[in-house]
């Protein structure tokens, strides 16, 4: 038997009086209490209460073990219960990995509201395009794009590979609005350039397929360069619907092609959260987790 519960059975006859009286308390027989106190006794080497057929009381050594013992059990108890909260509340420092574009332009504008609903939240953010080892770097859940390999991860999807063809106002006043995918050759587009995509923009509109070879004077590896360019006026751009969402709200960009599908790389561009495998999700993980789900749900995804 741990040490703990003997120590607790001790507190209890005395804290109660007796040991019929905290036999009682504890639903047990007054034996069983008297052989924990016993026990306790035994492990320590030394009499804590000195007993009469009706009567204890403490010994000097039992006086002095049961002040500091106590207090030492009171701790452990508020201690436990202060644990035990962050399984039940939203609350503590919630560390979260999140992919540069989707947390720029969707996630963080929202960050206020839900840390409003949830004052006991602190949140810690890292921006990174890169797949890390969450565990090893202290993060609760990330936000990737692509398959999840780790069988170690749980992963809930938020967003399908939903992308669209769309430029600003401004633009469109002057070049006119693309009618027909083989209608981009005779405007500027903006080239997001990683590895992993070309100049080659994929469509299709039931049976329908094209590819059309796009050009412009501008190519980046950044989506947030590539948005500000087509916020500007300089040409279309192909993106996720998440990440123009707001813009098209506010009526600074405007979707053209709608009635294609439209993919510029084979590369997966499906977005998840993704955290540790546990028995216990932590309450901050699951309201972040639910949060962003509600944040990409839309009828496109």
């Amino acid at each position: 038997m741990d040490e703990l519960t003997l120590i607790r059975a001790f507190l209890s006859v005395v804290d109660h009086g007796s040991f019929s009286a905290a036999a009682r308390e504890k639903n047990m027989t007054v034996s069983s209490v008297a052989r924990q106190v016993s026990a306790l006794e035994e492990a320590l080497g030394v009499r804590l209460l000195n007993r009469t057929t009706r009567h204890h009381s403490l010994t000097e050594a039992g006086d002095l073990y049961y002040e500091q013992v106590r207090t030492l059990v009171r701790q452990l108890d508020s201690l436990r219960h202060q644990a035990a909260s962050y399984q039940e509340a939203v609350k503590g420092t919630l560390r979260a990995q999140l992919r540069t574009s989707a947390a720029m332009h969707l996630i963080l504008p929202a960050v206020p509201a839900f840390l409003a609903e949830n004052p006991g939240l602190r949140l810690y953010i890292h921006l990174s395009d890169h797949l890390v080892d969450l565990v090893e770097n202290g993060f609760d859940l990330a936000v990737w794009l692509g398959v999840l390999q780790d069988s170690n991860l749980i992963s809930r999807k938020l967003s399908g590979s939903h992308r669209i063809v769309c430029g600003s106002p401004r633009y469109f006043d002057i070049h006119g609005e693309p009618q027909h995918p083989a209608d981009l050759s005779k405007h500027n587009c903006i080239v997001y350039d990683p590895d992993h995509y070309g100049r080659t923009w994929r469509f299709r509109s039931g049976k329908e397929s094209i590819e059309v070879r796009v050009a412009g004077n501008l190519q980046t590896n950044n989506s947030s360069a590539l948005m500000a360019a087509a916020v500007g006026g300089l040409g279309l751009i192909v993106s996720q619907e998440w990440m123009v969402r707001t813009a098209i709200a506010e009526g600074v960009l405007r979707q053209v092609l709608s009635g294609y599908s439209v993919r510029p790389t084979d590369f997966d561009a499906e977005l998840y959260a993704v955290y540790p495998h546990s028995s216990r999700l932590s309450p901050k993980t699951r309201a972040f987790v639910d949060f962003l789900v509600g944040l990409f749900k839309t009828s496109g995804t």
